[in-house]
């Protein structure tokens, strides 16, 4: 394979433990070489640098597209550029062998197989122990199953044989298949890792035996799939749909529910946070139901991985959020009670509910009116979504009283500006904008002195931010903070909660239950959870609320794979699982081909319907031009290489 630094290794930060306080510490190393691993400061300064790459992934906006943009869950808005806009497969781009979000994963995670590589190789040398040697073992495939659900087969040799650390530039690549994939590399680097991890990580955000099991059960689910691959989707390189081991789909749906119900009853320290909104929130990060994530740090900017004061959009920043934070700033007031005088009243602050927005991206109103559909008894909606946007111009040392907004009624600090409405109301709203003019297209109620958007006028210019990935810091000091920084809070990569959609999803599959551990019973785990309320972003209130009882009754009495993917949105929205789980179910056509969205302009108030030309070769992404490019090979031996309908 090309890329020299690449199969060295080369990271921009290397880690080393520091017992005394169970952190990682983080060491600039440029590159690492040959010997670098025969000593035990080396391979401990390899494996731990292994969470560092996480950063390189998780958080960054480009990315975020590719696992989000075009499928149900996203679209592109009125910021967007060809980035997002390809993605979204509908008349406004394509994707193709130079599309940089479907390139990133490819381009950052072979240097930390490679790493994964030289520590393994020579753990035994330095006197590693299992547990250790097991963390890199995760991390290896980890990254390769995130290669294999993306681009189908990818090559195990970087140059020096299969699972080799290798120390010298080579030319060539030859990919393997699907199934030598999972069985030599992903099934027993993560079987390795289940039987020698420890209950407790070593550090605190390390790995877990009950992350190695959350991460095989979904491996053994997604190759199980793979096996069935219900719908014909084709696969790359070609090879037929047979397990080398003999094993049919069903005996991995079976494995995956074993694995997953496994850890859910020897949970170690993890479990499910009490509420949803309790998950989410600033204040609780590096909570027990987080099993791994990208951390991040207001303290440093040199353990923060990057700035504390402005973020450029950029890897190892954490700006996933921007891209579907509208442009809230743009909201007017006026400073007059009889003529319109237009002021700004929601400044843009490093808070939960605002951050920085970069308008690239926007939901569809499916979104509101099918996954969110109940938006009062489960919480999880207003767990989710910014619906609300308050007055906030004290932050910004404006001392003024107070602002008039819709019908001239008058606003203070902390008063709705703007709501999006749960539905549309029975009165009509009045949108014109002719004598109080909010600016985005918001419209006017009688008697409301904030300015209302109804479900039915979401468009790409405006619509719920996404509260639940948004800013938080505790340096403010009462003002607005440092809102075009990178969020210094974690990236969540997995959570104890999946291990009981992931064993929901292989019992719908066929796979024998446990008594108390039906699909419905396990599902209903989850939606417990979202009956119950401690608070409401939408009102800024505590509210104590338990729905539980209705949420569940409500589950039907035989789940089916659509009803586990409306459970996952509701669960994980925005958080970049949509287009793993459509790829995996095979359900990106059926549930994604088309959505309704108004434009892009502020007075574009009425919805329209586009549709998506999602075509079977699209389930896998192109293998990056600048890769095919650095090979020295035939024109016919890249072409080859490349997945069939990007050429």
């Amino acid at each position: 394979m090309k890329n020299l630094k690449s199969l060295l290794g080369t990271a921009l930060l290397t880690l080393q433990l520091v017992s005394c306080n169970s952190i990682l510490e983080e060491q600039p190393r440029s590159i690492y070489e040959p010997g670098f691993f025969k000593t035990e400061t080396g391979v401990m300064g390899g494996l731990t640098a292994m969470y560092s790459h996480l950063r390189w992934l998780y958080g960054d906006g480009y990315l975020y597209s590719a696992w989000e943009t075009g499928t149900d869950e996203a679209t592109w808005a009125q910021s967007a550029d060809g980035n997002f806009k390809d993605m979204d497969m509908t008349n406004v781009g394509r994707i193709s062998v130079t599309t940089h979000p479907t390139s990133i994963v490819w381009n950052v995670v072979y240097s930390n197989i490679n790493t994964a590589n030289g520590v393994i190789e020579n753990a035994s040398e330095v006197g590693l122990s299992p547990a250790l040697i097991a963390e890199a073992q995760f991390f290896r495939a980890f990254d390769y199953f995130l290669l294999v659900q993306t681009y189908g087969g990818v090559p195990l040799d970087l140059g020096s044989g299969e699972l080799k650390f290798n120390t010298s530039p080579v030319r060539v690549s030859v990919r393997n298949t699907v199934p030598e994939v999972y069985t030599k590399a992903i099934f027993p680097d993560l079987l390795a890792a289940v039987a020698n991890l420890p209950d407790n990580p070593r550090v605190k955000g390390g790995v877990s035996k009950t992350l190695a099991r959350l991460y095989l059960a979904k491996a053994y689910l997604t190759y199980g799939w793979w096996l069935e691959n219900p719908n014909n989707i084709p696969t790359y390189p070609e090879t037929p749909r047979v397990d080398p081991d003999g094993k049919n789909a069903a005996w991995y749906f079976q494995q995956a529910y074993d694995i997953a119900t496994t850890a859910i009853e020897n949970p170690g320290p993890f479990g499910l946070q009490p509420t949803f909104y309790d998950l989410h929130l600033g204040a609780n990060d590096r909570n027990m139901e987080m099993l791994l994530y990208a951390d991040h740090t207001e303290r440093s900017e040199f353990y923060n991985g990057g700035s504390l004061t402005f973020g450029g959009g950029g890897a190892p920043d954490n700006w996933v959020v921007w891209m579907m934070t509208w442009n809230y700033t743009n909201i007017r007031s006026s400073t007059s009670a009889s003529n319109w005088a237009p002021v700004s009243t929601v400044q843009r602050a490093a808070t939960q509910d605002l951050g920085r927005p970069w308008t690239r991206m926007a939901p569809p109103a499916e979104v509101f009116s099918k996954t969110f559909a109940d938006k009062k008894l489960d919480s999880r909606y207003d767990g989710t979504f910014v619906t609300v946007y308050r007055a906030n111009w004290d932050l910004a040392g404006d001392r003024t009283p107070q602002y008039y907004n819709a019908n001239y009624l008058p606003v203070k600090p902390g008063d709705p500006i703007l709501t999006f409405l749960d539905e549309t109301p029975a009165q009509a709203i009045d949108y014109s904008n002719q004598v109080f003019n909010s600016n985005v297209g918001a419209g006017v109620l009688p008697g409301r002195a904030d300015f209302v958007i109804a479900p039915n006028a979401i468009s790409r210019l405006r619509h719920p931010g996404l509260w639940k990935l948004g800013t938080y810091r505790t340096d403010n000091a009462g003002g607005l903070g440092q809102p075009n920084a990178g969020l210094t809070r974690p990236y969540y990569v997995a959570k104890f909660s999946e291990l009981y959609f992931i064993a929901a999803e292989a019992a719908v599959k066929g796979a024998t239950t446990k008594a108390g551990k039906s699909a419905r019973e396990l599902i209903n785990v989850i939606r417990a959870r979202a009956g119950k309320w401690r608070f409401s972003n939408a009102l800024n209130l505590s509210v104590i609320q338990d729905n539980s009882a209705a949420l569940t009754a409500a589950t039907p009495a035989n789940i089916d794979i659509n009803y586990i993917l409306a459970e996952r949105s509701r669960e994980y929205f925005g958080e970049g699982y949509r287009w793993f789980d459509l790829v995996r179910t095979q359900k990106w056509g059926e549930l994604a081909a088309k959505y309704t969205i108004a434009g892009p302009n502020a007075t574009d108030i009425v919805q329209e319907t586009f549709t998506r030309d999602i075509q079977p070769h699209h389930y896998l992404r192109p293998i990056p031009q600048g890769q095919i490019d650095g090979m020295e090979m035939t024109p016919e031996e890249k072409k080859a290489y490349q997945n069939p309908g990007y050429n």
